[in-house]
């Protein structure tokens, strides 16, 4: 049975808070119904309400997508309320900022449970469910830093890098079968997202996205394209994306150069860390009766609310039909031009 963007049921991890959320309101905005995965409870409540009073249907489920029990428990409910998923979105991370020598084995064991195997235990759920009626889409929320890796972002990086991996195996092995079910992959820029505001921090300085910064709905619009487009094996977001991804295949001895020159600096404000801002990494930040961080980080008023590189991507069938015209017209006047002459 084929779906419609309005009668959807979508799976969104990390939905509590930025890119997530972002994304779990936007799918509400289409009357889609919506699992809402992650650990924080304060945020989960308040993206269950911005999706209803948008029109659509929200389950909230208390989830750490570390526990592959409780991914699929999430999953089972998924399909006991719904009926069904068509859509599963992986976005939920966490991370730490610090030189490798200063992450302990566990934290960085923990940023890869959540950022790698928190991808791959939601796409075994997801197409555990998906395959019986062949069919579905899963999308992983990605980022420059899976071809790029940049310094103080060690196990992040090191998890993006996997799921890259992870999502071309995957694609090869569907391609194999001849799957109706796709996977499409979304590598994001920098993005104004509350995790410089709860990440675990061993920086002298407040923790920043590097510039250019966008604002989450900027991943939201790119991530439902990918989902209602998704035999495109990947799509950027960002002409920074696209820069450094292109600079990295060009000259990456350079680059590495250029980075450890400006990547320090680049990744924190002029102000002092706050020894008291709290930490997600194995506790949620907005806990029962917390703070709901929302969307946006405290970027706004350096955050993008679009990206020219984006929209290109989005529609570049479109535009290369334009050139083509444009080319095709320039030639037929100068063959004219040549005939009057």
């Amino acid at each position: 049975m084929n779906t419609t963007p309005t009668d959807q049921v979508v799976v969104v991890t990390g939905a509590s808070a930025g890119i997530g959320r972002a994304v779990a309101r936007a799918y509400g905005q289409r009357h889609a119904r919506i699992a809402l995965l992650a650990r924080g409870e304060t945020g989960l409540a308040a993206a269950a309400r911005e999706i209803e009073a948008a029109g659509g249907q929200a389950l909230i489920l208390p989830t750490d997508v570390a526990d592959p029990d409780a991914v699929d428990a999430a999953a089972a409910a998924t399909v006991e309320r719904f009926g069904r998923i068509d859509v599963w979105i992986n976005v939920a991370f966490t991370s730490v900022f610090a030189p490798f020598t200063e992450i302990t084995p566990d934290e960085y064991r923990r940023v890869t449970e959540v950022d790698y195997l928190g991808f791959v235990y939601g796409t075994m759920s997801a197409l555990k469910r998906m395959t019986p009626h062949d069919r579905g889409t899963i999308v992983h929320v990605g980022s420059a830093l899976a071809y790029r890796g940049i310094p103080l972002q060690s196990a992040y990086c090191g998890a993006k890098h996997a799921i890259q991996g992870f999502h071309e195996a995957l694609r090869c092995e569907l391609l194999h079968q001849h799957s109706n079910i796709h996977v499409t992959m979304v590598q994001m820029p920098a993005v104004n997202t509350p995790q410089f505001s709860w990440v675990l921090s061993r920086l002298p300085r407040h923790a920043q996205p590097v510039p250019p910064i966008y604002q989450p709905e900027v991943a939201a619009r790119a991530v439902l394209h990918a989902a209602d487009h998704p035999r495109r094996r990947e799509y950027w977001v960002g002409a920074s994306t696209a820069a450094t991804l292109a600079a990295n295949a060009l000259a990456p001895g350079l680059l590495d150069r250029y980075l450890a020159r400006t990547g320090y600096r680049s990744q924190q404000t002029d102000r002092p860390r706050d020894p008291d801002q709290p930490i997600n990494l194995w506790q949620p930040a907005d806990g029962p009766e917390g703070t709901d961080f929302g969307a946006h980080g405290e970027f706004d008023d350096r955050a993008k609310a679009s990206s020219v590189q984006a929209w290109l991507s989005r529609h570049h069938g479109l535009l290369a039909a334009s050139v083509t015209g444009a080319l095709t017209a320039t030639g037929m006047a100068l063959a004219a031009r040549t005939r009057t002459t």
